[in-house]
């Protein structure tokens, strides 16, 4: 396997960009002893790639980047307004030098229609995606789609649902990026997935099934590290645990109870979690 360990911007800050607080979680990254930072970009798209850029050098740590699109983003009803979206977002990447942008890209969340995904809405995503995968492999840069849970949305909830659309557009650029917090609630196993997306997975957010420290809670790290050797993976496995030690993270998430554990503890603990199953 060839993996890189990272830490999302959540793991330090709530999910609302500010340059000091970029700055700070990057600092934050690097003094753990991460590899790679994920930043979550706005949808406001007020972000200083350059200044971020020289930030990330004076701490030697790579960077892959992530979008989840807002509501008025919603890909089904706003195909025009995502795309434009999603077009910033790779330019961002494509200035921060790093060859990755995943996240939430096939619907607004929190965006319902009451209804399961139609036929007409997978053939608008379908283009939408085409369309992006053609614009971002002129940047270099590759796709991950993210699917979550029913309760944010109802778009893609399940690796299936992005692979069965990604295999529709026929890009070779779109990946599968998965997210243990949403697997443990929407798929039948760990394994299953993962081997079914094969060398399509590029990057996983490793959560716990309560966002706390990874190996405490329900999530079947046996199975899941069982199949990225069975892959022979070759990606990113970036934390993406909260914890209410941050100012804010609590009302930005639901995350209603206390945590055990502050931010620098829980971000040490996972990444040698991690570690340790990946000998």
């Amino acid at each position: 396997m060839n993996i890189k360990f990272g830490a999302s911007l959540l793991s330090w800050i709530t999910p609302v960009w500010s340059p000091e607080a970029g700055k700070y979680a990057i600092e934050k990254t690097a003094r753990a002893g991460f590899d790679l930072i994920e930043v979550l970009l706005p949808p406001s798209m007020e972000f200083d790639a350059q200044e971020v850029k020289k930030q990330l050098k004076d701490n030697k740590l790579e960077v892959v980047c992530s979008l989840n699109l807002p509501k008025e983003a919603h890909i089904a009803f706003y195909p025009e307004a995502a795309e434009s979206l999603i077009r910033q977002a790779v330019d961002k990447a494509s200035e921060l030098e790093t060859d990755f942008l995943g996240g939430v890209l096939h619907g607004g969340i929190g965006v319902f229609s009451g209804n399961p995904l139609t036929e007409n809405e997978a053939e608008i995503i379908i283009q939408v995606w085409s369309h992006i995968a053609d614009y971002a492999k002129e940047k270099g840069v590759n796709i991950g789609i993210e699917p979550i849970n029913r309760y944010e949305t109802y778009v893609c909830n399940t690796a299936e649902n992005v692979l069965d659309l990604i295999s529709k557009t026929g890009k070779d650029n779109l990946y599968l990026h998965l997210d243990t917090f949403h697997m443990n609630i929407e798929e039948n196993n760990f394994y299953d997935p993962v081997v079914l997306a094969g060398k399509k997975l590029k990057h996983i957010h490793m959560t716990e099934s309560h966002r706390g420290m990874l190996g405490e809670g329900t999530v079947n790290w046996d199975q899941l590290f069982a199949a990225l050797k069975e892959i022979d993976f070759e990606g990113n496995l970036v934390l993406e645990n909260f914890s209410s030690s941050v100012p804010g993270m609590q009302q930005m998430v639901s995350l209603w109870q206390k945590s055990p554990y502050d931010a620098d503890t829980l971000a040490a603990g996972s990444l040698d979690f991690m570690k340790s199953r990946c000998l």
